[in-house]
């Protein structure tokens, strides 16, 4: 790591008290109550870390580091059109503040509270143990609608409407007329290559930065929210009609706040349709949902490595099955709407939320993998890879929360309704582009004579299906609920509806906690959950 040098006023070195503002996955410079906070209490050294050891984690990817690249580039002009400059460096966060501290005393530390993979968690432990040894006050702010430790569950909607009703974080003046700590030479950064990161990018990946991020939003609301309902659940739809703003609320080039008061206003708009109306209501739900998940992770840090219902263990380890999971990866399952779904992931970094699901449902039931190594695979797929959302709904779609209905999404039902005519197959699947419409959902079943005069083998152009489905699917599904049906794991369910159940009601405009059973909160949750997730894009 490139030293810090110090500032020196006639040849004696002048040690400046400052307020270090800590970027994490915050990268904006409006409505930032942290960078507010610190440029009201004295002078101001904006800092990013670029963490090695977290860019080694098996969730990490070249896109993300790349896209987060793209995002520093423009959180830098934002922050130099307001008299600051954001400081880089290189090295594990306490080694850094350790070298700020050292150079120029830290009177204050400010952040964003960030609920990130279990690394930035350990870290994050790190970091405030430092900073009480070193009697520095640490200062962290919400962002997401997501309480730290939460003591009740019903406590934690009325948190998020508060939050999202507050004026925005007080704007720095233009001009340079904050007090800014001196400037340091930044360090060389490491590339993809130096940090072991895989070697693929998606080349039609979302590009990164605020300003695209704005963007996104106006186009979105202006334009793209007129297909909202109606147009996210299919493939083909989906990537006008979805938001696309996941990748973004996922770094924080745009702030949760700002999204929703943006929403709201524009669903007051005269001059939108009452159909554009009803789809802003239901991407503003979304975004409630957004930080509903991350909650799970951030009460409980573990679910990213183990089951949410213990009584979910060794279930599905002992049958792992590394082919399978080599099949998927490849888009090599013999299902051509997964095989498409996985092809159009590695070009774009993005799907849509019910593609997911479905892609997730197949590799649960029918092909019975565990949901952490499918999850790390996907966590490196997607460009918004936000870990709350992320592990929680690998958890949810696998059925190992022990409080949501068991989901089982058939990949050949789902091409007949959201890619009827074989378009979205075709285009990821050129060999499928020779295949018959009367073969397009089940092509393993042509006849060789068909298959001689399309010239497309089966087993060799593309693939036989890994399992039978229906049977695979039918065995499966049979193993998680007798496992469910046991005693113990029936009487642990209640522990887990209490810690992580939403609180909201299944009426369309429901917002309060009403008082439940164990079994009706369950019945709620589960109702409202997938009412929503089915098609939700903002994860």
């Amino acid at each position: 790591m490139a030293g810090l040098a110090s500032c020196d006023t006639t040849d004696e070195t002048w040690v400046m008290s400052v307020q270090v503002v800590w970027f994490k996955r915050d990268l904006r410079a409006f409505d930032h109550a942290p960078l507010a906070r610190a440029a009201a209490a004295g002078p101001v050294l904006c800092l990013y870390v670029l963490e090695p050891d977290l860019w080694r984690q098996p969730d990490a990817a070249r896109q993300h580091l790349h896209f987060t690249l793209e995002c520093l580039r423009d959180l830098y002009a934002d922050l130099k059109a307001r008299g600051l400059k954001l400081q880089i460096r290189v090295g594990d966060a306490v080694t850094v503040l350790q070298d700020i501290h050292a150079t120029h005393t830290i009177a204050g530390l400010h952040s964003h509270e960030e609920t990130g993979n279990g690394w930035t968690y350990q870290r994050d432990l790190a970091v405030g143990a430092w900073c009480r040894s070193q009697d520095i006050p640490w200062q962290e702010t919400p962002q997401f609608g997501v309480v730290r430790r939460l003591k009740h569950r019903a406590l934690w909607q009325p948190a998020w409407n508060d939050l999202m009703a507050q004026a925005f974080a007080p704007s720095l003046q233009l001009g340079g007329a904050i007090d800014a700590a001196p400037d340091w030479v930044q360090p060389r950064l490491p590339s993809a290559d130096e940090l072991g990161l895989p070697l693929h990018e998606p080349q039609e990946r979302q590009r990164g930065g605020r300003s695209q991020a704005l963007q996104v939003l106006a186009d979105f609301l202006d334009e793209r929210s007129r297909q909202y309902r109606g147009g996210i659940s299919s493939p083909l739809t989906a990537p006008e009609a979805c938001s696309r703003l996941s990748p973004y609320l996922a770094m924080g080039c745009i702030s949760m706040r700002e999204v929703v008061q943006s929403t709201r206003a524009r669903a007051q708009d005269s001059d939108i349709s009452a159909h554009q109306r009803k789809g802003l209501h239901a991407f503003n739900s979304r975004l409630y949902w957004h930080c509903h998940f991350i909650q799970k992770l951030e009460s409980e840090p573990d679910i990213e490595w183990r089951n949410m219902h213990r009584g979910y263990d060794d279930l599905r380890e002992p049958d792992f099955n590394p082919a399978h999971l080599e099949a998927m990866q490849a888009g090599r399952t013999g299902w051509p709407l997964v095989d498409a779904c996985v092809h159009m992931l590695h070009a774009t970094g993005w799907l849509n939320f019910r593609m997911r699901a479905m892609l997730v449902s197949v590799a649960a039931y029918p092909l019975w993998l565990h949901w952490r190594p499918v999850g790390e695979w996907l966590a490196r797929e997607f460009l918004d890879y936000e870990p709350g959302i992320h592990w929680s709904q690998l958890q949810m779609q696998s059925g190992t929360t022990g409080i949501n209905t068991t989901r089982v999404y058939n990949p050949i039902k789902q091409a007949q309704d959201q890619d009827p005519h074989g378009h979205f197959v075709r285009r990821w699947i050129p060999a499928m582009r020779r295949v018959p419409d009367t073969w397009l959902f089940e092509p393993w079943r042509m006849p060789e004579t068909v298959q001689a005069q399309c010239g497309v083998v089966v087993g060799r152009d593309i693939p036989m299906p890994l399992v039978d489905l229906e049977a695979a699917i039918r065995a499966n599904k049979q193993r998680l609920h007798a496992r469910r049906k046991q005693p113990a794991v029936r009487a642990a369910t209640a522990e887990v509806v209490e810690k992580h159940a939403s609180r909201k009601t299944t009426g369309r405009r429901g917002s309060g906690a009403g008082r439940h059973t164990p079994r009706q909160r369950t019945a709620a949750s589960d109702g409202v959950q997938f009412s929503l997730l089915d098609d939700m894009d903002a994860q």
